[in-house]
């Protein structure tokens, strides 16, 4: 028995050791990798980080149940104070530092941050189990001072990103953005005044005084640096600030979007989309990392608390006479203090280097409370992070992944199982089994991606662009907001009677306007194989993202997309019998998706396919067909470029009329166009959140 209760002990103490090393390890691990995922849309990158962020919290709880567990097997035995009991003592703290994370990732996803009140539960919980393996080690503890400043920075890093959740969950933020309470002008005290000079035959009337409108954005008084860089951040980190009540759906007055219009009117493509890429990373920080419990005097203060008192610990151990302890627990002691002053001097570098640092020098700077060494700090950091990204990889100082997912639907049916597979399927218990399985595993691909490049980036900057000089009025502004299609074949001066087409956009709900429009594009796109016009490739771009969006990121797409399930199969059913019934059943194996496209153009479409069909099948495929053939009346030229102001609205609407915090729960995943191009509308005021808000001040006047 007592050879078990050695080897017990022994087993207790080896498997502690491992959890807290483990623990580091996971630490390191994320504060380096956890900012990828917002870089990289890639799943493997995502379901990586997802295992660490959810192990970190487990092996760190684990490790401390054990430290307990440990001094409760240890506490009736006579050397209660031994030189292991000291060392365990002194690691408790390190756990408490471990929970606390990482600066660079506080919530995985936005739900995260709604459990803000069990991490403050845990918080109690946890420091008093670690604060009963300290007290256990007491009065003779040689390392009482060392684990009380480490119990101070671990204990200031809980807190912190506690107070991280708390500041980003929706509750919270909504709150903060709220104003102070007005109630407007005294109407009664107005009233009485008012009636008691009418009641004295006094003419009096009542005026009303509109606050003027503030002068549109102007860089001389905002203070906006011409370097571009610094500009593209500050000019981001005011918009964000100004609008990140997009979140929580708050209103903004007309003086905001004339103000943000102005601003994104006068800039190129590329220069709009940097700003906004850099707008959405200010999003993401907020959201998902300490950035909001750091950036401030109390975040502040706290970070030098947790790096005073880690540095000291370090310090004060280091010079300790160790005599009595174990080699390898020394080993592992210095392991977790270079660890700590490691994380420690990371995180503070990333604080410094941060977007957010820039930032608020150049505010501070135009409240008059930056010296020239603030200035010349701001051009340092601007220089140290180019100078960085000209050697780091894409994926390392990029702000979103800058990758657009492609998914086509003829390329889907041309990969499907080979026919004699198929009926085998269908005969076997187990066929919908395996079909399931089957598409899990194409889930699990990366699947096909095209780059975003700047050709497509300014068509879908110029495209909204002009279409909001027409947003001049409140009505004027939704109608542009429900336009999927409308407006592009209204301005073009190529259409005469464009009413078939016009069905075919706005007569239908959007999931079927949407896949009857993406046929059209792939059968148009393979009958004019060798073109050279851009907006042909970004018109193909644009038809597979949406689709991809349509069958993997339903939530982002709009409210309307009606009964698009059902219609997808249903027209995927029609394409596969289609692709079965003409080519397979010929003997011929090797289709091109060219031969499919050529082949549907080539069925006469003189009917309507619903009058054939019924009501009862929902498939667009002739419908497409159809579209697809009256575009083709249209020079090449003029007709791509209608399909790609189409695609760019059908972008739009979606953009428009997917709720905010979809969009939000994006920016963990490596960012989708989708989000960029909302943000976009809302800078150049196309969205129905802009209202004509004033601040009336009204008083007697005595008409003489």
């Amino acid at each position: 028995m007592k050879i078990l209760a050695e080897a017990k002990n022994l087993w207790m103490k080896l498997n502690l050791r491992g959890a807290i090393l483990m623990s580091l390890s996971l630490q390191v691990f994320l504060i380096f990798f956890a900012p990828i995922r917002k870089r990289c849309s890639n799943k493997w990158i995502v379901r990586f980080t997802w295992s660490a962020y959810l192990l970190a919290d487990l092996v760190a709880n684990y490790a401390l149940g054990l430290m307990t567990k440990a001094q409760f097997t240890d506490g009736t035995s006579e050397s209660k104070a031994d030189a292991y009991g000291d060392l365990m003592a002194f690691w408790a703290p390190f756990l408490l530092l471990h929970l606390g994370g990482p600066d660079t990732i506080t919530a995985f996803a936005l739900e995260d941050n709604e459990l803000w009140l069990r991490h403050l539960f845990n918080l109690l919980f946890q420091l008093g189990a670690a604060g009963y393996v300290f007290y256990q080690s007491l009065p003779r503890n040689k390392l009482i001072v060392p684990t009380i400043l480490m119990f101070i920075g671990g204990t200031t890093k809980y807190i912190e990103r506690t107070r991280a959740l708390y500041l980003a969950s929706f509750s919270k933020f909504r709150n903060s953005l709220f104003t102070s309470l007005d109630a407007g002008p005294n109407y009664a005290k107005l009233m009485e005044e008012y009636t008691a000079k009418n009641k004295a035959n006094i003419p009096v009337s009542i005026e009303v005084m509109l606050e003027p409108n503030l002068e549109p954005l102007d860089p001389e008084k905002e203070h906006i640096t011409t370097n571009l860089e610094a500009g593209e951040v500050i000019n981001a980190f005011s918009f964000f600030t100004t609008f990140k009540g997009l979140l929580v759906d708050l209103i903004f007055s007309f003086r905001e979007r004339n103000e943000s219009m102005k601003f994104f009117r006068s800039m190129t493509a590329n220069d709009a989309f940097r700003v906004i890429e850099a707008e959405l990373n200010f999003f993401y920080d907020v959201l998902y990392t300490k950035a909001a419990a750091v950036h401030c005097r109390t975040g502040y203060l706290f970070r030098a608390i947790s790096i005073g008192s880690i540095n000291t610990a370090f310090a004060l151990f280091h010079i300790l006479n160790k005599r009595g302890f174990h080699e390898s627990d020394i080993q592992i002691t210095y392991a977790l203090l270079l660890g700590a002053v490691g994380l420690e001097f990371v995180a503070l570098s990333m604080l410094i280097c941060s977007d957010w640092t820039i930032a608020l020098l150049e505010r501070s700077e135009k409240h008059g409370r930056r010296s020239s060494i603030g200035s010349t700090f701001i051009i340092f950091l601007l220089k140290f992070k180019s100078d960085c990204s000209r050697f780091a990889l894409h994926i390392l100082h990029g702000r979103w992944s800058e990758s657009i997912s492609q998914r086509n639907l003829i390329d889907s049916r041309l990969r499907r199982w080979p026919k004699w597979i198929e009926k085998l399927l269908d005969l076997i218990p187990l066929g919908e089994f395996l079909e399931d399985l089957r598409e899990f595993l194409e889930d699990l691909k990366t699947g096909r991606v095209e780059p975003f490049n700047h050709k497509l980036g300014e068509l879908i900057f110029n495209k909204l662009k002009w279409k909001s000089m027409d947003a001049y009025d409140p009505e004027r502004i939704k109608e542009m907001c429900a336009s999927r299609g409308k407006w592009t074949l209204d301005k073009s001066k190529a259409l005469g009677d464009c009413e078939n087409l016009l069905l075919r956009t706005l007569d239908v709900d959007y999931g079927e306007s949407l896949l009857t429009w993406h046929i059209a594009t792939e059968l148009c796109y393979s009958s004019t194989n060798g073109s050279t016009y851009y907006h042909r490739e970004t018109s193909m771009v644009l038809s597979d993202y949406m689709l991809h969006l349509m069958i993997k990121l339903p939530n982002m797409m709009s409210a309307e997309v009606g009964i698009w399930q059902i219609r997808f199969r249903d027209t995927c059913a029609e394409m596969d019998k289609l692709i079965s019934e003409i080519f397979f059943d010929g003997g011929k194996t090797n289709i091109t998706k060219k031969d499919v496209c050529a082949h549907l153009l080539s069925v006469p479409t003189d009917v309507e396919p619903a009058i054939v069909k019924g009501n009862r099948v929902k498939s667009v495929l002739f419908d497409a067909c159809i579209l697809a053939k009256n575009l083709q009346t249209i020079p090449d030229k003029d007709m791509w470029e209608i399909m790609s102001g189409v695609w760019v609205e059908l972008l739009t609407y979606a953009a428009i009329h997917c709720r905010p915090h979809v969009h939000a729960q994006q920016l963990s995943k490596g960012g989708e166009l989708v989000t960029l191009v909302w943000l976009l509308t809302v800078h150049l005021g196309l969205s129905e959140l802009f209202q004509p808000i004033e601040d009336p001040k009204a008083r007697l006047i005595v008409n003489k």
